[in-house]
């Protein structure tokens, strides 16, 4: 870890994460901004996954269990921020939010890292930091996992290898239950159908291979898509831009 700001309301850490390396499950006293500053990230919180490039960070409520894997060789560039109101009253978000990180903030966040800044600098700083804490307006790629033990087999084994094609009755013979049986779990444990679950799987895989730059077609190949253009529909459907959008190179 380095790069501690500790003057002012707001702290920064910088971890050094190589890939693979993975913070287990932990909770914090204070709310923590968690944005992979390079690389990219995957933040589990209860039941639901964000993968995190380095547009996104995932504002975390004080108290709420997280654990955090590197998928590539990253950064992981903190804030924390005290859970009591005063004297910088904190975002009123009771759970996980994922958040756009726009070059100025990026460049904030750093700039808060200066232990060096006067207290009046500071302040303006953090102050502005929490104006541009907004939510990301497309939707995030997270798959809760099913309660029941049959469907959160099946969802396990895709989220392992996500361009399995196996159907709905396919993986009910493996897990002893019809697929009507695991098309109606998959709907009340997750609140999506199979399908909708599946394609955001193989999306939420694609998105580390996607943030080193590997071809859009090597990727959809290897989370189950016969072809490119299936894959950007699928993408755009469901986070409203593509994947070149998604990870458009900060100006």
């Amino acid at each position: 870890m380095s790069g501690n700001g500790q003057v002012g309301v707001l702290a920064v850490g910088t971890h050094a994460m190589p890939a693979g390396t993975r913070f287990e499950r932990h909770t914090h006293r204070t709310h923590q901004l968690a944005w992979a500053s390079s690389g990219t990230l995957a933040v589990v919180a209860g039941a639901r996954t964000w993968v995190l490039p380095t547009t996104r960070a995932l504002w975390i409520p004080a108290g709420v269990p997280h654990e955090v894997t590197s998928a590539s060789h990253s950064t992981m560039t903190s804030l924390y921020l005290p859970a009591a109101t005063e004297p910088v009253p904190a975002p009123a978000w009771d759970r996980p939010r994922p958040i756009t990180v726009s070059p100025l903030l990026a460049e904030l966040i750093r700039y808060l890292d200066d232990q060096a800044l006067s207290a009046a600098r500071r302040a303006r700083g953090e102050a502005l930091v929490l104006d541009l804490l907004e939510p990301v307006a497309v939707t995030t790629l997270d798959t809760p996992l099913p309660a029941d033990p049959r469907a959160r087999e099946v969802a396990q084994a895709l989220l392992d290898d996500p361009a399995c094609p196996h159907s709905l009755d396919a993986w009910g013979r493996r897990v002893g239950a019809s697929g009507r049986t695991l098309a109606r779990l998959f709907l009340s444990g997750t609140g999506m159908s199979f399908g909708r679950w599946r394609t955001l799987a193989r999306l939420q895989a694609a998105l580390p291979a996607l943030a080193a730059g590997e071809p859009v077609s090597r990727v959809a190949r290897a989370v189950g898509y016969e072809t490119v253009s299936a894959f950007v529909a699928a993408f755009r459907r469901e986070t409203g831009v593509t994947p070149g959008a998604y990870f458009r190179t900060r100006r």
